[in-house]
């Protein structure tokens, strides 16, 4: 079993991370060093490597947003073995699989009825369809495919604010995942599976190929929501506007120190803006966090660790999506995932901040999204993650529950 050293620098050839920080890295980053001050803080122009798209011709696997056959297959057998937590969470799940129905052809994202009750229906969407996969039974799939058909007549979002961006991510990477598991379902009519992709197209395309000019969670729920719809709509283009979205935003979220090269700072990459704060009033953006060190998010001490799992959230999803379909953005980021998921789970277990932020306490929300990222290091690639593995024992399994697009990770991507 691989173990990894976060206190190590990052020494790169033909590599290097969107932020460095200058702090005297000279092989070991002691936790010695003196807190890194706002004058202290340098940026350094950016160097990423080309990121890893799909070629023209590409051929889309399916079942391939989200979920992967494999592992549902893997799924399905635990259930049928009686094994928990798989047998526990399907049938926590079934709780919202029922009949629904989308009634709106326009929402407000900033009206908090029309937001909540869409957000609902695509949870309801994807519980419907996960539930007839794992548990074979027809009325599940029926249920599902009735409330795709009720989607189809969504005409846009009419906030006219970021806000609709943040939904159309959020309701996007559950409507998308639970279609691609439905497209499998023989009596699902092909016409209708075009409808909807022409309204995937119509209506969250504009939300979602813009970046959010906010922070990076939204940026990386964007994301998230765009590679699923990708996939169910076998468009190459859409899913290699998100790969590189997906490899400029990891760089520019998580923080992990590598050898700095030349001075000056950049605006835009591959011709994608930069959210505003990415490189000026770096301190501020970051929300003033007390240390710079492996594993700090943009966001670790906005609301210690919230919204930083939300991001973190979004961006195994993507990377799940894109390594479905043969494109290993883990291996890209791996260093930076797994700091962070080892700092936040160290943060969130001992309930201290560790010194990182101005507040020490932790948020209380334990969100499920550790499963997803747990799985591949820890499972496909055997890196150990020991505070990551005792979070996911103590804190996800028990009592972490599903909030926006984090839906039933632990049914799906237990091992």
């Amino acid at each position: 079993m691989k173990s990894i050293d976060y206190t190590q620098c990052f020494s790169i050839t033909g590599f290097v991370v969107f932020l460095w920080f200058a702090v005297g890295c000279d092989g070991v980053r002691s936790n010695a060093q003196p807190p890194i001050t706002p004058a202290r803080v340098k940026l350094q122009a950016l160097a990423l490597p080309a990121p890893q798209l799909l070629l023209a011709d590409h051929i889309f696997v399916h079942p391939g947003a989200l979920n992967n056959q494999a592992d549902l297959n893997f799924v399905k057998q635990q259930i049928a073995l009686g094994h928990d937590p798989w047998l526990r969470q399907l049938a926590q799940l079934k709780h919202m699989a029922t009949p629904g129905v989308f009634h709106f052809t326009w929402i407000d994202a900033s009206n908090k009825y029309t937001a909540e009750a869409a957000q609902y229906q695509a949870k309801k969407t994807y519980a419907n369809a996960l539930a007839w996969v794992y548990s074979g039974d027809e009325k599940f799939a029926q249920q599902g495919v009735a409330l795709l058909a009720s989607w189809q007549k969504l005409e846009g979002f009419s906030a006219g604010t970021d806000q609709d961006k943040l939904l159309a991510g959020w309701l996007g990477a559950l409507i998308a995942p639970a279609a691609e598991l439905l497209r499998l379902y023989g009596d699902w009519p092909l016409a209708e599976q075009a409808q909807l992709q022409q309204m995937l197209k119509r209506v969250f395309y504009p939300q979602l190929l813009p970046m959010s000019g906010w922070n990076g969670n939204v940026d990386l729920t964007q994301i998230d929501a765009l590679l699923n719809i990708a996939v169910f709509n076998d468009d190459v283009t859409a899913f290699n506007a998100g790969l590189k979205r997906l490899h400029h935003r990891s760089a520019a979220y998580f923080y992990y120190t590598a050898e700095p090269t030349n001075d000056g700072a950049i605006t835009a990459l591959d011709g994608i803006a930069a959210i505003d704060g990415d490189f000026e009033k770096l301190d501020i953006f970051w929300h003033q966090p007390l240390t710079w060190q492996n594993g700090l998010t943009q966001e670790t001490c906005r609301d210690n660790n919230h919204h930083a799992q939300y991001a973190l959230a979004s961006a195994l999803h993507a990377a799940e999506v894109a390594w479905n379909q043969g494109v290993d953005v883990y291996a890209e980021n791996a260093q930076r995932y797994m700091a962070a998921m080892e700092l936040m789970a160290h943060q969130l277990l001992a309930q201290t901040m560790l010194g990182v932020c101005r507040i020490d306490k932790p948020t209380h929300n334990v969100f499920s999204t550790w499963e997803v990222g747990y799985n591949h290091y820890h499972h496909r690639q055997e890196y150990r993650l020991p505070n990551t593995r005792l979070l996911i024992k103590e804190r996800v399994r028990p009592r972490g529950h599903s909030e926006w697009n984090i839906f039933y990770e632990t049914l799906s991507f237990a091992k």
